[in-house]
């Protein structure tokens, strides 16, 4: 399997400009052949194929007055440029035809001057030294080693962030590290109060980085706001605002990776609820508080960790009654308001503590086979073998109401 492994580097001031200027070049082939594709599409002809687009923009292009600086930087970033808009639009054609799983992709878009830029550098274009990696017409650009490359990389991609930091990206092929197998397995429910609630009863809490640092963003957003766009201080003023969001980033990540792999690394099935988390976000109330868990990025990242060391990861429906059902005898109690966090059963009588009931009845429903009452995962509960235990005459009752069996998760 593939992985990405990213490090910090520290470019010179000659090297700045020169990657300001590969950055350029990059953005300009993009923006033209896009810009060319969408004009071919408006008048009913044909989208030239990607040998096509590169001869066009670049080896032409390079001929050309207005675009003969595409020569002074490397010609491996370009061709990649327009390999990325290729597969761009192949990706948007197979969501438009329903080949491709998952949320919908939309049509490329042009690249932006002042956003996050990269480049990225194929096989001859980059060699990996002790201290520095050295790329193609930008020399050797420092590099600190936060953890070793496992293997020898395809790829690199130089990325700048709008924070004005300095990235190598690697794509490297690695095996899968087998964990050892335990037979611990875990529920999980996600929350905004708590984070995650696990079925074991623990309770884990976010950072939540923007909820601590929110009057700061705003300070600095208004400060923004009052400069001249295009000005030094203007410019100043972003980069304030860019840092700090991307420090709020990357505390929100590495909190997600380290809850992450403690959890495949303790459990052999992991077992998650799917949320809505798009439609979420559209309750103006709440959309601020979900965004800053991350509970998106969290689920890939288990996804992908349990992949990567042959975890089990199973994700229920998102109309599973979890916080409904009893997790000791299966009775449904009804809906509960978000502001109930206990509730007791009327069937059993046991009080249930609204997070860690769900966690428990997430892992019943996925599939797990036993639990701490013996409820099994895949067992159908009906009506009237809930109300059992109360009296016969309203099992019988409950029986006549509704002749058809009712599971509970």
């Amino acid at each position: 399997m593939k992985a990405r492994y990213r490090y910090r580097v520290y470019p010179t001031a000659g090297q700045k400009m020169a990657l300001a200027k590969l950055f350029g070049c990059v953005r300009v082939v993009w923006n033209d052949a896009l810009a060319f594709c969408i004009n071919q599409y408006k008048t009913g002809e044909k989208k030239p194929n990607n040998a096509e687009l590169q001869k066009q923009f670049i080896t032409q292009a390079k001929k050309t007055k207005g675009r003969e600086w595409l020569s002074e930087v490397s010609n491996i970033p370009l061709q990649q440029s327009l390999n990325d808009l290729e597969q761009a639009y192949q990706n948007f054609f197979k969501s438009c035809k329903g080949q491709r799983k998952g949320k919908s992709v939309k049509p490329p878009k042009f690249k932006k001057r002042h956003a996050s830029s990269s480049a990225r550098f194929r096989q001859g274009g980059f060699q990996v030294g002790q201290d520095e990696v050295k790329l193609a017409k930008i020399g050797k650009v420092k590099i600190v080693w936060s953890r070793p490359l496992p293997a020898k990389p395809s790829s690199v991609t130089i990325i700048k962030d709008a924070a004005g930091r300095y990235f190598v990206s690697f794509v490297v092929e690695i095996a899968s590290d087998v964990l050892p197998k335990t037979e611990n397995s875990v529920g999980i429910d996600l929350g905004i109060a708590t984070f995650a609630t696990l079925d074991n009863g623990q309770k884990i809490d976010a950072p939540k980085p923007l909820t601590h640092r929110i009057n700061r963003l705003r300070r600095l957003s208004k400060n923004l706001s009052r400069k001249t766009r295009g000005s030094n201080r203007y410019e100043r003023a972003r980069k304030r605002k860019a840092k700090l969001q991307a420090k709020l980033k990357d505390t929100r990540t590495d909190f997600l990776h380290k809850l992450s792999t403690q959890i495949i690394r303790e459990n052999q099935t992991i077992v998650l609820e799917d949320l809505n988390v798009a439609g979420m976000v559209k309750n103006r109330k709440l959309s601020r508080a979900i965004s800053d868990l991350g509970w998106r990025q969290f689920r890939t990242y288990l996804e992908r960790k349990a992949e990567k060391y042959s975890r089990e990861f199973r994700v229920i429906s998102r109309w599973e009654p979890t916080s409904q059902t009893c997790s000791c005898c299966g009775f449904r109690g009804g809906k509960l308001d978000l502001c109930v966090r206990e509730w007791t059963c009327l069937n059993c009588g046991t009080t249930h503590d609204r997070d860690i009931n769900a966690a428990r009845n997430i892992l019943v429903a996925g599939g797990h086979s036993e639990t701490q009452t013996g409820r099994g995962g895949k067992r159908k509960t009906s009506v009237k073998e809930a109300v059992s235990r109360v009296s016969e005459a309203d099992a019988a009752l409950a029986s006549k109401r509704q002749p058809t069996e009712s599971t509970f998760s």
